[in-house]
């Protein structure tokens, strides 16, 4: 008997990778809350941000969580295709400013 692989559609896209502290702010707030916010003004597929322990990024600052501090270092993902993720770095630019971005390619799975 053969055993058929499930045969999965498939599609190029791009992974946006934002790291930032809590702290972090632009002139009108939380740098967080408005990367968020224009992320979802401009429809893309999603995003979600995650709080880490420790790290550090652009700066080199070490940024840590702990009772006396909390300047969490932060990562926004966001996974959509090509030209929603280009037209959404040019929208944000002038919030990304002091943020480290990555952007790579990546295939999704339709399952």
């Amino acid at each position: 008997m053969t055993t058929v692989e499930p045969e999965f559609v498939t599609y190029p896209a791009k992974r946006l990778t934002m790291l930032f502290g809590a702290r972090d702010h632009d002139h009108h707030g939380s740098l967080l809350v408005h990367l968020m916010q224009r992320a979802r003004k401009a429809k893309l597929a999603g995003a979600t941000a995650f709080e880490a322990y420790e790290g550090y990024g652009a700066s080199g600052r070490i940024r840590k969580t702990h009772a006396l501090s909390d300047d969490a270092p932060i990562m926004i993902i966001i996974i959509d295709r090509a030209e929603p993720i280009e037209a959404f770095l040019l929208d944000a630019a002038d919030l990304l400013v002091n943020v480290l971005v990555t952007v790579v390619d990546v295939e999704v799975v339709e399952l």
